[in-house]
């Protein structure tokens, strides 16, 4: 008899990425197998959607493609759903109410239940329900499918102790927790063992890492300590908080050669006003002092931010303090949201909801003075000599364009052409930017070196047999691989 096959669905942040390779891992070590790439829709045996709340259309997304499942389900008896993350947290019964031939609803503090939730439905032929109130086991102790031979998420926190009035993921996480030093340098080594040389690390707030465990310098320690670690090239972390962001901090950064010189830090507004009514503990003063002190530590640093457009109350003043910050901070990228109305949080009640229309137009304005500043800083990289991780599904018209892509230190995306000799995801080339566009940068010429590293080894290996399938569809660009300037992470979210 065949093993059965899975599928992983992934909406959301990067903490539900990295969930999500957890959940492929508790099904391989519970003997499922992914389904082969090209597998039709509705054919694999189990389909498990990892769902996000953050926006305002989660839930018609999720049950649109649950309502899309059902007639193949009826077709084929044998076949589960399972429906875990922020949104079955949230929703917990109303899921199994609307869509009764869900066979499995579980929280985010219990991810590791799955493989057992799934096999009491299929003996008791009835959904399993379960939605456990705290963490049950930090995610990082359970097995893994790693979705990169060369780069991977670490997680160092869970939950959040802030409590911004537009975000409902602390109520859906839980408080924030924090994984022992030891426990993740541990990770980190094992990782480098076997080939990785790029870890994110990753918490909902992960430079208050420490407030759990009583150290205010607990993160810039860890951030030194992955210094030390021999073969570990680049590390990277998403998303600090500016409450958070301490001077220990920047010193890590710039004095441990082998962080980047990269920084994703929401901003949300540029105004004061609104800024306390999101109960953000920080004002534009605060942050642009921060992003000064960045830069005067690491010139080359290219800041990225997450900000939210709309929010109750933004008046057109308010709009312009937010503009003001984005030209004084010259941003390398910007997420930016329009605000999406959550039940259950503060905002959603606040008066002076913004109409659609205004909305919109400050948030084209918004974007057209992005899209010329991250223009203009990738302009200054012409002609600068960079060495890039080469990447797997960065670019998407490599094949046409005879290119391969790949991320610079600072975490900008290059496209550059193909060197003669043989190059792996993993290897590392060095090459001479010739040509800036708003999103990527481009280096036409010859490559000035080729090295090739133990993560582009580590690669081969993995698919010197046929070609792993892709058992996780992610809601997110670079599928399956962390991407250092943050995928479109939603405002909000589990990492703003």
């Amino acid at each position: 008899m065949s093993a059965k096959t899975y599928e992983v669905r992934t909406y959301g942040c990067q903490m539900n990425v990295h969930d999500s390779e957890r959940l492929s891992g508790l099904l391989e070590d519970a003997g499922y197998v992914r389904a082969p790439e090209g597998t039709a829709e509705g054919e694999a045996d189990v389909v498990v959607f990892n769902t996000c709340a953050v926006r305002e259309n989660a839930d018609n997304r999720l049950y649109g493609n649950l309502g899309r499942l059902a007639p193949m389900k009826a077709r084929r008896p044998g076949m589960q759903i399972a429906v875990g993350g922020c949104l079955a947290q949230k929703d917990r019964d109303t899921i199994v109410k609307k869509a009764p031939w869900v066979d499995v609803v579980f929280g985010t503090h219990n991810i590791g239940k799955l493989p057992v939730l799934l096999e009491r439905a299929r003996i008791q032929e009835e959904a399993q329900v379960e939605i456990a109130e705290s963490l049950e086991a930090f995610p990082s102790t359970l097995p893994t499918r790693r979705e990169s031979a060369y780069a991977a998420w670490v997680s160092i926190s869970v939950g959040c102790n802030n409590t911004c009035t537009f975000c409902i993921v602390p109520a859906l996480r839980g408080k924030e927790k924090d994984r022992r030093p030891g426990d993740i340098l541990a990770e980190v080594e094992a990782l480098v063992a076997e080939g990785v040389v790029e870890i994110t690390l990753l918490g909902q707030n992960v430079n208050a890492y420490g407030s759990d465990i009583g150290d205010r310098e607990a993160f810039s320690k860890l951030l030194r300590a992955c210094g030390s670690i021999e073969g570990l090239e680049r590390v990277r972390f998403t998303s600090p908080h500016p409450r958070d962001f301490t001077d220990d901090v920047i010193a890590a950064m710039a004095e441990t050669p082998n962080v980047m010189p990269q920084l994703h830090m929401p901003l949300q507004s540029g105004s004061n006003t609104v800024l306390k009514a999101m109960r953000r503990s920080y004002r534009q003063d605060r942050y642009l002092g921060i992003i000064d002190k960045v830069r005067a530590a690491m010139p080359d640093a290219a800041i990225s931010t997450d900000i939210i457009v709309g929010f109750p109350g933004e008046t057109e003043e308010d709009f312009e303090e937010t503009m003001h910050v984005v030209r004084e901070a010259r941003f390398a990228q910007a997420f930016t949201f329009q605000y999406s109305k959550r039940p259950g949080t503060p905002a959603a009640e606040m008066p002076g909801q913004i109409p659609k229309e205004v909305v919109q137009a400050r948030y084209e304005r918004l974007v057209a003075l992005q899209e010329e500043i991250s223009w203009e800083e990738n302009k200054k990289q012409v002609g600068r000599t960079l060495e890039v991780l080469v990447a797997e599904g960065e670019g998407r018209k490599d094949g046409a364009t005879r290119r391969l892509s790949g991320r610079a230190p600072d975490s900008r995306l290059v496209h550059f052409t193909r060197p003669e000799e043989p190059v792996r995801p993993g290897d590392v080339v060095t090459v001479d930017i010739t040509y800036a566009a708003p999103h990527h940068l481009l280096a036409e010429g010859p490559a000035r070196g080729v090295r090739r590293t133990r993560a582009g080894d580590a690669w081969e290996k993995r698919n010197a047999a046929p070609a792993a399938p892709s058992g996780v569809m992610l809601g997110l660009p670079g599928v399956g691989v962390p991407a250092p300037l943050p995928p479109a992470t939603t405002a909000g979210c589990a990492l703003d």
